[in-house]
């Protein structure tokens, strides 16, 4: 017979241990428990021939009884500890931005459930304190949740900057007077066409040291078309996608005109450039 005792003083541990261990698909898997002045003890029995499976299963559930229980409890103590000086509201929006990318993220929740699973060493050790197994026997998984709330952390400060940005550009647009009250934009392969209410092209000012829109340290074709947006300041801007989708560029230029945008795939304008587009892919 093959035994194995999991110890917690968590009662809620306690209970999803007996629930998830009684659903283990194997014959032969007997539970009992004790009680102890320091530790609750689960103890599972096992008197048929495959061990192997049997080890397997009750390490898929400790696996998982841990990413339930405690891995928030170590990101909070990680964001706690290493961010302090972040706002509480910042800190709920960093532990879940990582529970988004450490949950949905299959490649990553196969690395964290091999590295927590492969630590378990059941067949050589038959009794397991389980707070004291997350605190001191998987340290390359406190690290991996440590590295990947740092990537949530800087990926929500460039995200904060970015709508900060965006914010003082759309404050600008409705303070200032418009220009010209129509401009067709026409976005096609990510690239983008201005055309005024004649529909005649706009040039776009390619200057680098006017520019009010910085893409990284390179100007870009649509950098440069956003700057000359900001000088002209149509009164309404239609955008055109020709064979293109609302990629972050578009996005940004609804952010930033609100109102203002009108987003078209169908129209004399859509289908000119469409025709153009496909004769040129052809040649």
């Amino acid at each position: 017979m093959k035994s194995i005792c999991v110890k917690s003083n968590n009662k809620y541990v306690i209970d999803y241990l007996l629930k998830d261990f009684s659903n283990i698909d194997l014959e032969n898997v007997y539970l009992s428990t004790t009680s102890f002045r320091l530790y609750d003890n689960v103890i599972v029995h096992y008197t048929g021939d495959n061990p192997s499976s049997f080890y397997h299963s009750v390490c898929d559930v400790l696996t998982k009884c841990i990413f339930f229980f405690c891995e928030e409890k170590i990101a909070k103590k990680l964001i706690e500890y290493n961010y302090f000086y972040f706002t509480e509201a910042e800190k709920s929006q960093i532990l879940s931005n990582f529970f988004e990318l450490f949950s949905y993220d299959i490649d990553l929740y196969t690395k964290k459930y091999d590295i927590v699973f492969e630590n378990l060493y059941l067949k050589e050790n038959r009794s397991l304190v389980l707070s004291g197994f997350v605190n001191f026997r998987i340290k390359e998984y406190m690290n991996l949740i440590d590295e990947n709330i740092d990537l949530c952390v800087n990926n929500y400060l460039i995200e904060r900057e970015y709508f900060e940005f965006i914010n003082m550009l759309h404050m600008y647009v409705n303070s200032k007077p418009s220009s010209i009250d129509h401009i067709h934009l026409v976005f096609i392969n990510q690239e983008s066409i201005l055309l005024d209410e004649h529909k005649d092209i706009i040039p776009i000012n390619q200057d680098a040291f006017q520019t009010k829109y910085l893409s990284d340290i390179s100007f870009s074709t649509n950098d440069y078309c956003l700057n000359t947006l900001l000088t002209l300041l149509p009164k309404q801007l239609t955008i055109h996608l020709i064979h293109s989708f609302e990629d972050e560029f578009i996005n940004t230029l609804k952010l930033i005109f609100e109102n203002k945008v009108h987003i078209c795939n169908d129209c004399d304008i859509c289908r000119v450039y469409s025709i153009t587009h496909n004769i040129l892919a052809k040649k």
